[in-house]
């Protein structure tokens, strides 16, 4: 009886024992098990949005980069692994001038091609969404215009443009675009008429269809017996203009709520106005040939120029004022004007060529105009870069981009907070 008392008492003990052991160890066990969402990227080379590293791995969890550092220090993980060899690891790209609602372009399609954030501009207005296995979509909502200006005459005004006559109008419609989610203002000033144009010209805003990629054959055929003239050749026939104060108004409404204002403009009269109103970026390199004195005082100001190069090539003056705002010491940002008829829906590496031909920037700085500039200047500044604690918005590419601009239009991996979207590794 004794014996068998004493057996009960050791299992009993062995009983306690092990559930301690069982208490202490499942965390420990849990720990060490592979963490939900996680990735760990090894490449050959990173840019992180500001400079290229050799040799080094990045570790996502939950949606956010957690880690970056040299391959050799990540000596175990439980995360699941992607080597991915001789290729570049980038931030997803961040298109500043795009028309993905008016034109119905296809978002997966853009992100599929390594856009992970896009500015939509002149359409509907939104609260911000997307970015978690999503396209990131920030919006403008329509465009503040004068009373018949543009875009009114030639797309119409709904959903579009917002035409406002008074100061008071336009403080009230910055007012109300802000409040239904606009992450900026756009204003146009733009009289038309300027050659090479596409809102002056009969190849302007159509519809787009597929994904965009045959876009210079179709806008080779389209200009291969087509001369440079604008089909609204009436010098007297001019789009009304935003007056200065009421431009003013519309940007200083905006500052008060720490929205910037961008401003589409093409020559001379549209840029004296923005320039004077203290208008924040300028949706396109201008049309026509602007004096370099307007130029330096936009540079002084800290005016901040989105390319669309792409889609004003046939412009007279794009080159010229390209160069020029570069030898000054302006500030390009990327945007290539997505919807646009003759502009893949994705990264256009015609636009990153243009930017290095025309504008004379590095590769390294045009990679930084998509993603890490663009991130500080939507006030993200952690968007657009790949650091501890930024959204695991990332792309990557065979080889080197810095050698072949071309290779980013097709992306083999492509992440959206921290879900994979496309991998072809």
């Amino acid at each position: 009886m004794t014996i068998k008392i004493l057996y009960g008492l050791i299992n009993r003990i062995k009983s306690c024992l092990f559930l301690a052991l069982a208490i202490f160890v499942t965390p420990l066990a849990v720990a060490q098990g592979t963490e939900p969402g996680s990735i760990l990227l090894h490449a050959a080379r990173v840019f992180d949005g500001n400079n290229i590293r050799t040799n080094t791995s990045i570790l996502v969890i939950n949606g956010k980069i957690i880690r970056i550092d040299m391959r050799e220090s990540f000596k175990s993980s439980n995360a699941k692994v992607i080597d991915l060899g001789d290729a570049t690891i980038l931030p997803g790209f961040i298109e500043l001038h795009a028309h993905l609602a008016f034109q119905n372009v296809s978002a997966s399609t853009v992100l599929k091609h390594g856009i992970t954030t896009i500015r939509d501009l002149g359409g509907p207005v939104h609260k911000p969404y997307g970015g978690d296995g999503s396209l990131r979509v920030l919006t403008s909502g329509p465009i503040i215009t004068a009373p018949s200006g543009y875009p009114i005459p030639s797309l119409g005004e709904t959903n579009i443009a917002k035409a406002v006559a008074t100061e008071k109008e336009a403080r009230a419609t910055v007012r109300d675009l802000i409040n239904k989610g606009a992450t900026v203002i756009k204003v146009a000033l733009e009289p038309g008429g300027e050659a090479g144009a596409p809102w002056s010209s009969n190849h302007g805003h159509g519809s787009s269809h597929g994904d965009g990629h045959d876009h210079h054959a179709q806008m080779n055929a389209e200009h291969a017996n087509t001369p440079h003239q604008p089909a609204h050749n009436d010098s007297k026939k001019t789009w009304p203009l935003l007056p200065e104060n009421i431009v003013k108004a519309i940007v200083d409404e905006a500052h008060k709520h720490d929205r910037k204002v961008t401003a589409h403009i093409a020559e001379t009269k549209g840029v004296q106005i923005a320039i004077n109103a203290g208008v924040d970026e300028w949706a396109h390199v201008p049309c026509d040939i602007i004096p370099e004195s307007l130029l330096k005082k936009a540079v002084a100001q800290k005016v901040k120029i989105v390319t669309t190069l792409d889609t004003l090539s046939k412009c007279s003056g794009v080159a010229h004022n390209a160069s020029t705002w570069t030898a000054l010491g302006g500030e390009f940002l990327y945007g290539a004007e997505i919807g646009h008829p003759d502009i893949p829906w994705g990264i256009d590496a015609q636009e990153l060529i243009y930017m290095m031909q025309m504008a004379k920037m590095k590769p390294i700085d045009i990679l930084r105009s998509a993603t890490s500039k663009a991130g500080r200047h939507l006030s993200l500044p952690l968007l657009g870069t790949l650091q501890p604690g930024a959204p695991a918005d990332i792309i990557a590419v065979k080889g080197d981009p810095t050698h072949a601009l071309k290779i980013l239009e097709y992306p083999d991996l492509v992440i959206s907070g921290g879900k994979i979207v496309v991998n072809n590794f």
